[in-house]
């Protein structure tokens, strides 16, 4: 036990030495605060990450707070994970292949009452690390270009804490509140004809947005769940220096100057999901979730944010003929997600399709598992000037249970 301590703590630092620098290099970071990061706790990113109507009672479910409600009595669970993650980025001209490694999450849940559950959880929410080189883009009403080199890296991280209540042994509820911080740095450089504008920006942002959620077991195979993210808005503040260049000289625009600047908004999320379990021990999830972008009214310089459609799908298989048998405790897992994206570029979505697939290794006689899956999907396109990602990603998750405040029996 005390080594497996030491390992343990090892691996947190490891952790949290991760979280604290930049967790992706997509193009599409550029937008808004980046990338929207997809933190899946347990075995959620093997099955597309889909399992809004999955209990809490194996692992902690982050997709619905409403899953604490069955939390099993007297176990602390802890989670903790991250990813490698292998980018190809393709254009009509070129290719670029990029590697890093993210960490996930760090989070824990413990039942409150033989009803109720409480969780903590620290994850990214965003990433806003990107590198563009010479981007030709179309000047507005124009017949002319400019070219666009830009660099940025930062993102926002999500703090929350989530309660779920279940009446009876059919309906859970849940909630939670979530401290959404952080800062993007971002330098652009703009050359038109023979002049040069630089400018470099740290954005700060922090603000608070809520959940909410329910499951319901139809019965003991069938239960339905949903959710509701709550629109919020992020408060936003700027330090920005700007300067020209034209014939060699250099012009100093602004110099460190503090501003207010746009605030960021978060839409109205709903979900709706699914959980089946057959006979033959296979499980079933099946989740939709619509994102209204439409109704902040945000835009960007080089696109717009539109409304986005998410579907996910998964199956879990064990065979569960013996359980003193390691190999029959065994889960495998297989899902496929697609997103629309929320971003539209000069006409085109930017979505998001992939497959996975994955192992749960149970660690001694608990609900202790490592959980393993690999994905590989496509975002974007090369058609209209875009950018298509081929990615591989590799989820590493460790599932830890803890049974507290038991009486010994046996002195």
């Amino acid at each position: 036990m005390k080594s497996k301590l030491v390992y343990l703590s090892g691996f947190i630092l490891l952790s949290l030495t991760s979280f604290s620098q930049s967790i992706s290099s997509s193009p599409y970071s550029l937008y808004g605060v980046g990338s929207l990061y997809d933190a899946d706790f347990g075995v959620i990113p093997s099955i597309g990450s889909s399992g809004m109507a999955l209990p809490s009672d194996t692992f902690i479910n982050n997709l619905n707070p409403a899953s604490l409600g069955y939390l099993p009595q007297n176990h602390f669970m802890f989670d903790i994970g991250g990813k490698a993650i292998g980018t190809t980025y393709q254009n009509s001209s070129k290719s670029e292949t990029r590697n890093n490694f993210q960490f996930s999450h760090i989070a824990f849940a413990f039942p409150v009452t033989k009803n109720s559950g409480f969780s903590v959880a620290l994850k990214p929410y965003s990433s806003s690390a990107f590198k563009i080189s010479n981007l030709k883009l179309p000047i507005e009403n124009s017949q002319d270009y400019y070219y666009l080199t830009a660099t940025g890296s930062g993102g926002l991280n999500n703090f929350d804490f989530s309660y779920g209540y279940r009446f009876g042994k059919k309906l859970s509820v849940g909630a939670s509140a979530a401290l959404l911080f952080g800062s993007t740095n971002d330098s652009r450089s703009f050359l038109i004809m023979n002049s040069v504008t630089n400018i470099q920006k740290k954005t700060n942002y922090n603000g608070l947005r809520a959940t909410l959620g329910a499951q319901y077991k139809i019965d003991s195979t069938l239960t339905v769940a949903t959710t509701f993210k709550m629109p919020t808005q992020i408060k936003a503040s700027k330090v920005q220096t700007v300067q020209t260049i034209a014939d060699d000289v250099v012009t100093v625009v602004e110099s460190n100057v503090a501003s207010d600047t746009d605030d960021y908004y978060m839409p109205l999320e709903m979900g709706i999901g699914i959980s089946k379990r057959f006979k033959n021990n296979v499980n079933m999830t099946l989740d939709y979730e619509k994102s209204l972008w439409n109704n902040t009214n945000q835009s960007e310089l080089y696109g717009d944010f539109v409304n986005q459609d998410r579907f996910a799908l998964g199956f879990t298989y064990s065979t569960k003929k013996n359980v003193r048998k390691y190999w029959d405790r065994i889960q495998y897992a297989t899902g496929v997600n697609f997103d629309t994206g929320y971003l539209e570029v000069d006409g085109k979505r930017v979505n998001n399709a992939s497959v996975s697939f994955g192992l749960s290794l149970p660690l001694e006689n608990t609900y202790s598992a490592l959980h393993i899956s690999y994905s590989y999907g496509q975002k974007g396109s090369i058609s209209n000037n875009l950018i298509k990602e081929n990615y591989h990603k590799l989820s590493l998750n460790l599932s830890l249970d803890g049974i507290w405040f038991v009486k010994r029996k046996i002195d």
